[in-house]
């Protein structure tokens, strides 16, 4: 993993800052919902206050049946199509086992009360009202009461149509006979009928008695509740701006409501417009809590707010609205009358001032985070490609070194640099220049040996010249014949080792000329075949020749200590092959011979001073070498601009050497 990529990872871990602050706007947007919730709650409280002490109650706890607001105009045919949008909230009045045996639904219209009765019966036993079976046939009880009055109708029918039910019981105020229509399927039948205006019941009782299944119980008269338009009106002057309030009993009827929850839209541009609402929405508070049957304007309102409430214990929630930005909270307080909850309070409030702050927060955080990120980022990004370059400047100067072999072309980078950088830099400079003198020592070690070894060496041929003129017993001249021929390989030594200080002074001081290097590799390689012998060699010069600008004398001896080294290597049955191959700027000489292959540790040091491969020399009495032929090499290949390689071939049958050089540069001439 590079530096710039771990610099990368920790300018991401900025990222940590956003999280931060997404999480305290959460919170700080958490404490103003429990402000306004309590605000909410307070003036929840005020407003009941206010209503019971104008003289409003709300209908006293006990069975009612609740008579809805009728819409659009209804028929009395028995069908259930006018009560479509009723239907949903009609009452169950079954018997105890089975109260969804008989819904019923009353609604008021501008000319009465009507009430729609819904049976569940498959199986039919049928007489009209005025039939003596009817006791004991299917029929609904109809109980009416108002006042101290009480009459009671048996509805029922023969056969499906229109029914006239006499009334059973006196009682003041009302109808003596009760008219409508029954209409029926294989599922049960249904009762439609109308009380004309003037002549409603305060209580109404509504029972079922199926002939299959006959009961004793007397159907219940249950007072009559509905909406009411008054309470409403004096309502709406005590609710806050883009507010509503709702009474609803103790099963959860609607008895009044007053107010709006609309917001205009003159402020969603400054909320962030549908990306303000995401924010929120989906960042911010992602959950809302509020019941959906809040939204509506239904008659009854079954949620948990509501039920919370009329346990005694108040309830707030939030919920979304299908307006943009605005969101509703709600807050349902019991109404008691004493200790006893006669209903409840419910009073929504719109607003878009939440949102529009939590947005404004969180986009005003984004921006700084992300400004921050941003800047986090490129500072680090700039220190990284900075560190980095600094780096790859030690490390390439570090290589120079290493390559020249201790030698530093100029001042070593960063020794002036106060940081850590500085101090490896200087370290790295401390140790090239203990490695450059021990270089050094090593470079001139031969000369100085050379030289102070020349003086014993004359002593020891003396001594030997003088011994060979005195009588010596014959068992004695073995022991002088090899100490005379050690002497002569001492001195053929010395002499190679100043012979290569002479080798480096005589490369540096060369002169250049122009000559065809085709002529001169192809000269050299036809005088090799005498020596290869019985080795094959193989020659692969250019017809065409190729003019070249270097030293001629020094590039054939180079060419010399390769043949050499490949001769030294190849078996008698093996081959050497000699190539010259032109390319864009210069030649590349190569010598391959058949042998064994270079260890991949000696590659690169096979042209270094003082390094060689050859052990045998010194055992079988062969000429000494001393590792300076491929050394060499190298410093003809660097006097012409070049380079000298070598490495094993593909195939694993042998060794190649590679001389490339482009020239030495022309000198201007000086006038």
């Amino acid at each position: 993993m590079s530096l710039r990529f771990k610099l990368l990872l920790v300018a991401l871990s900025t990222l940590a800052l956003p999280w931060v602050g997404w999480q305290f706007v959460g919170q700080i947007e958490a404490l103003l919902r429990q402000g306004q919730e309590q605000s909410l709650l307070a003036s929840a409280r005020v407003l009941a206050k206010a209503i019971q002490g104008r003289g409003f109650e709300p209908p006293p706890p006990g069975p009612a049946l609740y008579v809805q607001r009728a819409r659009t105009r209804i028929v009395v045919d028995g069908y259930g199509d006018d009560w479509a949008s009723l239907r949903p909230f009609a009452q169950a009045l079954g018997p105890a086992g089975d109260a969804r045996k008989l819904q019923a639904i009353l609604a008021r219209g501008e000319d009465g009360l009507y009430l729609f009765a819904d049976v569940r019966d498959a199986t039919r036993t049928r007489a009209d009202p005025s039939d003596p079976r009817a006791a004991i046939s299917d029929h609904l009880t109809l109980v009416l009461v108002r006042g101290g009055g009480t009459r009671r109708y048996l509805l029922g029918s023969a056969a499906p149509g229109a029914f006239d039910a006499p009334a059973l019981g006196n009682g003041e105020g009302l109808p003596d006979r009760v008219s409508g229509m029954v209409q029926e399927d294989g599922s049960g039948y249904r009762i439609e009928l109308r009380l004309p205006r003037g002549i409603e019941p305060d209580h109404i009782g509504i029972g079922v008695y199926d002939a299959a299944q006959p009961t004793t119980d007397a159907p219940e008269p249950r007072a009559l509740i509905a909406y009411d338009a008054a309470a409403a009106h004096a309502l709406q002057s005590l609710v806050p701006e883009h507010a509503r309030v709702r009474i609803l009993d103790t099963d959860s009827w609607l008895i009044a409501d007053a107010g709006h929850l609309h917001v205009a839209d003159t402020a969603h541009a400054a909320l962030g417009g549908w990306l303000g609402d995401l924010l929120y929405r989906r960042v911010i508070a992602p959950v809302f809590s509020g019941s959906a049957a809040l939204a509506g304007d239904a008659p009854r309102i079954d949620a948990p707010e509501v039920w919370q409430a009329l346990s005694g214990v108040p309830a707030t929630s939030w919920r979304a609205t299908d307006q943009d930005g605005v969101v509703v909270l709600a807050a349902a307080i019991p109404l008691q009358a004493g200790t006893d909850t006669h209903g409840v309070l419910l009073l929504e409030q719109a607003s878009r001032a939440l949102p529009l702050f939590a947005n404004r927060a969180l986009l005003d955080l984004a921006g700084a985070t992300l400004a921050a990120l941003l800047i986090a980022g490129a500072v680090l990004l700039l220190f990284g490609v900075s560190l980095s370059l600094r780096i790859r400047r030690l490390r390439n100067a570090a290589e120079r070194a290493v390559r020249t072999s201790g030698r530093v072309d100029g001042p070593l980078p960063l020794v002036n640099a106060p940081d850590e950088l500085g101090d490896l830099a200087r370290s790295f400079g401390r140790l090239i220049d203990e490695v450059g003198t021990y270089t050094d020592y090593l470079r001139t070690l031969a000369a100085k040996l050379s030289h102070e070894l020349n003086t014993p060496l004359a002593i020891v041929k003396s001594s030997l010249d003088n011994l060979e003129h005195h009588e010596l017993p014959s068992a004695a001249r073995p022991y002088l014949a090899r100490a005379r021929d050690g002497a002569e390989r001492l001195g053929t030594i010395v002499r190679a080792m100043s012979e290569s200080g002479r080798v480096e002074r005589a490369i540096a001081a060369a002169d250049a000329e122009d000559f065809d290097m085709c002529a001169l590799v192809g000269g050299c390689a036809e005088s090799y075949r005498a020596l290869a012998a019985p080795r094959v060699l193989k020659i692969e010069v250019p017809a065409a020749p190729i003019p070249f600008h270097g030293a001629p004398d020094l590039i054939a001896q180079a060419l010399d200590k390769l043949f050499d080294n490949a001769c030294s290597f190849t078996p008698q049955d093996g081959w050497i092959a000699v190539s010259l191959v032109p390319h864009g700027e210069g030649v590349t000489i190569r010598v391959a011979n058949a042998g064994p292959l270079l260890p991949a540790t000696m590659q690169d040091r096979l042209f270094d001073s003082l390094v060689s491969m050859r052990e045998r020399g010194a055992r079988s009495g062969e000429t000494p070498h001393l590792g300076l032929g491929l050394y060499v090499v190298r410093l003809v290949a660097e006097l012409h601009r070049g380079s000298a390689a070598a490495c094993n071939l593909a195939g694993g049958e042998g060794v190649e050497f590679t001389l490339k050089l482009t020239g030495m540069p022309r000198r201007p001439l000086v006038g």
